[in-house]
């Protein structure tokens, strides 16, 4: 099969591999149809380390994955050939601690698909997942709509860790498609003026379309004081979704007394710090976000009906062959791009 593999530093390199083959009986052989450049990916793509991690190159990356089942293990009941899934990236173990007690995205053996040192990822012609992680997707949804629930699932995760939304204030700081996935999903449910902050230009209009009630650019305005100016109490509740030092200083400014912050994004260096005498004199709970837990299938589910609505945020489509202009165009934000789809 053809697959792209991230080589080096901005390095992506099309080639020919070894098709996966089943090895356990609950293995399932995804024929990829479309894979989204996540933000983690690009984490990967512009530097050899991530939050202390070293990345350890060549390695297959992408895990926003949909396609078709091409070939199932002979104990596999729930997919068929010719079915349209999704995949759950996250591989768990199912036995320690974490996965007996209901954390199977904190498993203490997880492997992750497209991950450095870990899963081969989907930015190839097949993938392969065992039958647990495959979703299966209605009829009348796309493989495109299909890897866009993946991005979907860890907002709503996000938004569910904050607790009941309904009626209470909100920031989303940084509009990439997790960003814009966490508007949709506090709008959703319930939630009152949500505010949205983004540097770039297209995502800043897509939060708009997105459900958010006022947007703005932090380079060009004190968002800060646009917010409070509308909110003087301050806000319930902040969402940082950039992984920046300096989001995570206007979440503290931004929440009221008793508010919470939402730590979505991940920050390419390994330590990020907090004014302590406003966190603690705010009595401000932070509550950070790993990936996502039991929230895939919902993501499906929501798309379906229509209760949110993701078919504007795939703006950028490419053959597996311009994988590395997939990864540039949405790594230097080019050409309005906000979500980048490769279709194998």
């Amino acid at each position: 099969m053809k697959a792209a593999f991230l080589t080096g530093v901005r390095t992506i390199e099309v080639r020919e591999a070894p098709t996966p083959r089943l090895v356990r009986d609950d293995d399932v052989l995804v024929r990829s149809k479309a894979v989204g450049v996540c933000g983690s990916d690009l984490h990967y793509y512009m530097s050899d380390h991530v939050g202390g991690d070293v990345v350890r190159y060549p390695f297959i990356p992408g895990h926003e994955c949909a396609g078709i089942v091409e070939e199932v293990g002979k104990a596999v009941t729930r997919v068929k050939p010719g079915d349209a899934v999704v995949i759950e990236p996250a591989v768990s173990c199912g036995a320690c601690d974490q996965c007996r007690t209901g954390r199977p995205h904190t498993c203490r053996r997880l492997l992750f698909l497209g991950h450095s040192g870990e899963l081969t990822g989907g930015m190839a012609e097949f993938a392969l997942a065992p039958e647990r992680n495959c979703v299966p997707l209605p009829a009348k949804m796309s493989a495109v709509q299909g890897a866009l629930a993946e991005p979907l699932s860890i907002a709503l995760y996000a938004t569910g860790l904050a607790g009941s939304v309904r009626g209470k204030t909100a920031a989303v700081l940084g509009t990439g498609p997790i960003g814009l996935s966490v508007v949709m999903a506090l709008k959703a449910d319930g939630a009152g003026a949500v505010y949205a902050t983004e540097i770039v230009e297209a995502r800043e209009k897509a939060a708009a379309t997105a459900g958010a009630d006022w947007t703005g650019n932090p380079e060009r305005e004190d968002i800060v004081a646009g917010i409070l100016t509308r909110e003087s109490l301050g806000l319930d509740l902040v969402f940082e979704v950039c992984g920046e030092q300096s989001a995570l200083d206007q979440a503290v400014a931004l929440l009221k007394p008793g508010g919470t912050l939402v730590v979505v994004g991940i920050p390419v260096e390994p330590r990020v710090s907090f004014d302590s005498s406003k966190v603690r004199r705010k009595e401000i709970r932070v509550q950070n976000v790993r990936r996502q837990n039991k929230c895939l299938e919902k993501a499906v589910a929501m798309i379906h009906t229509g209760r949110i609505k993701v078919d504007f945020l795939p703006t950028h489509f490419y053959k597996l062959e311009d994988a590395r202009e997939a990864y540039e165009t949405a790594a230097e934000h080019r050409d309005g791009v906000i979500k980048a789809i490769v279709t194998p």
